[in-house]
């Protein structure tokens, strides 16, 4: 069985190793790559039975409807609030994303918090001018001990309240849609989400944008409810969190906020966030290690293959 078009939007030759091209091609008889802004994507949606996005692509009703002959999505990444999964399941097609940088996007959780904690961009910018007291270095704290809640216990957010637990010794709760019995054998108590927030010492934000169920999830009202003094770690989507309710607190300069998927904000939420020496951001590089890149790529086709076999992988609606 074959894909009769696949089209491509918004990759470049670079996106895949040689090898997983030669794999692509054999499962279509005609693969189509277009810039995500080109005239000719309305075209070719009509006619194509297979299509791949990049993250921050749209796959709304709108798209969906414009390919009749539509049956399979696949996200190249992990985010899928772009593309309306439930209108897709209703038309019979198959959405597919990747699940690839569990341990990548875990240890950058506690990079960016240590980081912080201890104060290391200042103390390398001061040895570098040959300075090396240690003088100013007295009020940085640690993990251990600390209340730790990850909202959201899925495979990143596991990872995370299993390296808290066991690496830092910290005092980790959570809170997830369902409860994880697993870890809760673990010694991860279960906490109500407004508990969490009104408890923790750092908060690990691990969830996925679904349109409609955790757009905003972060609302007003609990990001009122956060501790002072708190910090809080997004490494998710941003359209889980209300930017002007978050504004709102980073003024009171009473939290820290850090997040990498700067590159989704809008330039008016980016601006607005940058004002803020409590607001930290860093580019997207949570799932940029040698060992996420390679698995990504080939998790990638093999959602397409596995596809075609009629033994779908990592499905999300």
């Amino acid at each position: 069985m074959k894909f009769q078009k696949i089209l491509m939007l918004g990759y470049a030759d670079g996106d895949l190793r040689e090898e997983h091209w030669k794999r692509i091609d054999k499962l279509c008889a005609e693969k189509v790559m277009l810039p995500k802004d080109s005239p000719e994507i309305a075209k070719h949606l009509s006619t194509c039975d297979c299509l791949l996005l990049k993250l921050g692509m749209r796959a709304d009703r709108d798209t969906i409807d414009h390919a009749p002959n539509l049956k399979y999505i696949g996200m190249f990444g992990t985010g899928v609030g772009n593309i309306d999964i439930k209108y897709a399941a209703k038309k019979g097609i198959t959405v597919c994303n990747l699940y690839y940088a569990t341990e990548a996007v875990a240890e950058l959780a506690f990079g960016v918090l240590i980081e912080h904690l201890r104060d290391l961009e200042r103390a390398k910018a001061q040895a570098r001018t040959g300075d090396y007291s240690e003088s100013t270095y007295f009020d940085t704290s640690e993990i251990r001990g600390k209340a730790f809640g990850v909202i959201g216990l899925g495979r990143i957010g596991g990872r995370v309240a299993e390296i808290a637990k066991y690496g830092f010794d910290a005092d980790v709760r959570y809170w997830s849609k369902n409860r994880k019995k697993k870890y809760e054998a673990k010694g991860i108590r279960y906490q109500q989400v407004d508990t969490l927030l009104k408890e923790c010492d750092f908060l690990s934000l691990n969830l996925s944008h679904v349109q409609g169920e955790t757009t905003d999830f972060l609302n007003a009202e609990r990001i009122a409810r956060i501790k002072p003094g708190a910090i809080v770690v997004n490494l998710s989507p941003n359209e889980l969190v209300n930017m002007d309710a978050l504004e709102n607190r980073l003024s009171k300069n009473d939290i820290m906020y850090i997040l990498d998927h700067s590159d989704e904000l809008t330039k008016d939420d980016a601006s607005r966030l940058a004002k803020y020496k409590n607001c930290i951001m860093y580019p997207p590089i949570g799932y940029t290690t040698r060992e996420a890149s390679s698995v990504k790529k080939t998790i990638f086709v093999e959602n397409l293959e596995n596809f075609l076999k009629g033994k779908p992988t990592n499905k999300v609606n």
